[in-house]
């Protein structure tokens, strides 16, 4: 009897080995360079209080709408202050809100969807039915009529993405889930007589995870532009804080004088978004286990 137990769990090593061969054991130089960028920005806005930058919204650190130069590198505004210091203190901004509330859409879609996935039934019907409640309304609108109900700053904007971000979230880990609840590994753990719980949290999650970072890369990516749509809208956090979002707002009307006070914060928070999804991509293609592999 103990070979019965034992041989189907042999096999499911068998199969995570040659799957796991059958993966690429390179990232991609797109994988590096947008990982440099995004460490890179990370850097800067973590410790732009120590760097030596002025106060973003010091006026007069320079003459107004300077174009980049050694002593002023991305130039400054129409009130002289530092664009450099305000694209930095900026992306502050615009990491606290892709990762804060990716970390909300994780913690709860990512358990909803694991539960939904594994024990299905009217569990699943009604988390489901909720999740696709929740993807019917469109996120721009939600989200603005949200924060304009709940006052915009920095913590609600966080707290709404991070809503809008649970329902995808809760769907992408219960297929995975579902895709993996009937993989000969969790058969051979039923099998030995371990718990639902057990077999859930130390046998399917960690192969949902790499799919659900995945897709947290993009999400990033996403509640990133959202928040600079907010702010566009002058529904974020307010001037003279500077965001990435509120940048762009402000500059649109001094678009003929100097074009650059769009370009410059619209490059930043293009880059970033374009690392973000390039890395997600790329995550996503070395850590997923193909069908055809098994």
């Amino acid at each position: 009897m103990a070979d019965l137990v034992v041989e189907p769990i042999l096999a499911a090593d068998e199969v995570r080995a040659e799957a796991a061969g059958a993966r690429p054991r390179r990232f991609k130089l797109t994988f590096w360079l947008a990982a440099g960028w995004m460490a890179a920005i990370t850097f800067v806005a973590v410790f732009a209080n120590l760097l030596p930058l002025p106060p973003p919204n010091k006026p007069l650190v320079g003459p107004p709408y300077s174009l980049p130069s050694w002593q002023y590198p991305l130039g400054t505004d129409e009130l002289g202050r530092s664009m450099l210091s305000r694209v930095v203190f900026g992306a502050r901004v615009s990491l606290e809100v892709g990762v804060a509330a990716i970390v909300i859409g994780l913690l709860v879609g990512g358990f909803f969807g694991l539960v939904a996935g594994y024990y299905r039934g009217k569990l699943d019907a009604v988390i489901s039915a909720v999740a696709n409640v929740m993807l019917a309304f469109p996120a721009l609108i939600f989200a603005a009529a949200l924060v304009a109900f709940l006052g915009p700053s920095l913590e609600v904007v966080i707290l709404v993405i991070g809503v809008l971000s649970i329902a995808p979230l809760t769907r992408l880990v219960r297929a995975t889930t579902l895709t993996h609840a009937g993989r000969e590994f969790v058969l051979a753990a039923r099998m030995m007589g371990y718990s639902s719980r057990r077999i859930l949290f130390r046998e399917v999650m960690p192969n949902v995870i790499p799919s659900a970072i995945s897709f947290a890369l993009v999400g990033m990516a996403l509640a990133i532009v959202l928040e600079g749509a907010l702010s566009f809208l002058g529904l974020s956090i307010r001037p003279p804080q500077p965001s990435w979002g509120n940048m762009i707002a402000e500059a649109t009307q001094y678009l003929t004088q100097d074009a650059w006070l769009v370009i410059c914060p619209s490059l930043f928070l293009f880059f970033t978004v374009l690392a973000l999804n390039l890395g997600g991509d790329t995550f996503r293609a070395v850590f997923d286990v193909k069908e055809s592999a098994l």
